[in-house]
């Protein structure tokens, strides 16, 4: 074969490599039970800061321009960490939480964490519902959150 030949094979492989691979990448969707899983041990780490009485590390999963709503609502980071940092004083942690329900968007971008508050006793006392962000490092961080009062069901 003749030089030219070799460098129009080279050329249509390179091109139906690049095409082969579009289309898988386009074709990819985030892998949501996946990505369920790690909000969730999310969750459980950011509700453990509570139990550990670790405020600092608390801080650590709000996003900058996060919302929580409570008896009034606190607008980013600052304003939530400055408003929660009175509940991780003293030995024993006021309330705690856990993850029942995580769902993911398909897009892998957003998710839904909900489950019971319970108070020091271990009687539960709320829900909480919490939205978390994906970022592009591939941690989460909270967005919003907002917890209710406990309606038990009749």
């Amino acid at each position: 074969m003749q030089r030219g030949t070799y460098k129009w094979i080279a050329t249509l492989l390179l091109c139906a490599s690049v095409a082969v691979v579009s289309v898988a990448a386009a074709d990819s969707k985030p892998d949501t039970t996946k990505l369920q899983d790690e909000l969730r041990a999310t969750e459980t780490a950011f509700a453990k800061t509570m139990a550990d009485r670790d405020h600092a590390a608390f801080a650590t999963f709000i996003a900058d321009e996060a919302v929580f709503f409570g008896r009034k609502e606190l607008r980013g980071k600052p304003a939530i960490v400055e408003a929660w940092k009175s509940l991780y004083e003293g030995k024993e942690a006021p309330f705690s939480w856990r993850s029942e329900t995580v769902s993911v968007l398909d897009s892998g971008t957003l998710g839904l964490s909900s489950g019971p508050v319970f108070g020091p006793d271990g009687k539960q006392t709320g829900t909480f519902s919490s939205i978390w962000r994906h970022k592009a490092d591939g941690k989460w961080e909270i967005i919003f959150d907002k917890g209710c009062p406990y309606c038990p069901q009749q």
